[in-house]
């Protein structure tokens, strides 16, 4: 399930030496022909879960390599990740990631193993294989050099704390629709402002929880108004 990391951005840093992913499979480290590693659970109901010994082991011979990671679940139950968590995941070097499957995994494990559960949203998925490679895929993108032009992270959606604003590419008119004026101008200290106002404006339109959240800076509420009023304008028109 992991070969599209072998592929973009995650296979060019690998490739470069920028990053490295080990993996651990819980069925190496039974003793049964089937190589059992899961079991009905207890109490009763739908399912089945990870069984304590061969996941057990498998993270203690991740710990082996790596001793000074964190572990992290992956669990509905987790802290939704943030932005600011794929940061602080760069900074100290990576992480073991826990990816769990069927039913989920005997409490134990976690209790014993975890330093912390995270989880990719309010919904449901099959295991925690793809929550792993959106974890690794957006801790990537922050490693220098990991993208081809230095700026592209730090432009990205959330980097700041807001949603990113719209892009355009050729041509100038597309269907009927024109890149805006702005951005065609050569005036770079107007597109970034353009930029800026557009971001603050989708945020409140779109997430207005981040901004809650957010101190905005003198500029920021200046621009913000003008968007708000460009809009209504635009409804009245």
């Amino acid at each position: 399930m992991f070969a599209a990391l072998n592929l973009g951005i995650t296979g060019r840093a690998q490739q470069q030496e920028l990053m490295r992913l080990n993996f651990w499979n819980p069925r190496d480290f039974t003793k049964d022909k089937h190589r059992t590693v899961d079991d009905r659970p207890y109490g009763g109901g739908p399912g089945m879960l990870m069984l304590s010994e061969p996941l057990a082991q498998a993270i203690d011979a991740a710990r082996e390599t790596l001793p000074r990671h964190r572990v992290i679940a992956l669990s509905p139950q987790g802290r939704p990740l943030k932005q600011r968590m794929l940061e602080q995941t760069r900074d100290v070097g990576g992480c073991i990631l826990i990816a769990g499957r069927y039913e989920g995994i005997d409490e134990r494990v976690i209790d014993e193993n975890a330093d912390e559960e995270w989880s990719l949203g309010d919904f449901v998925m099959s295991g925690g294989e793809v929550a792993a490679m959106a974890i690794i895929d957006g801790t990537t993108r922050l490693i220098p050099g990991a993208l081809g032009h230095e700026c592209s992270a730090a432009e990205d959606s959330f980097m700041n704390g807001l949603l990113d604003c719209p892009h355009y590419t050729r041509p100038e008119e597309w269907r009927g629709h024109k890149v805006p004026d702005v951005l065609l101008s050569g005036d770079h200290r107007a597109i970034a402002r353009w930029r800026l106002k557009q971001a603050l404006g989708r945020t409140h339109l779109r997430r207005p929880d981040l901004l809650a959240s957010r101190r905005l800076t003198e500029l920021e509420t200046t621009l913000l108004n003008e968007f708000l009023q460009e809009q209504k304008n635009e409804q009245h028109n």
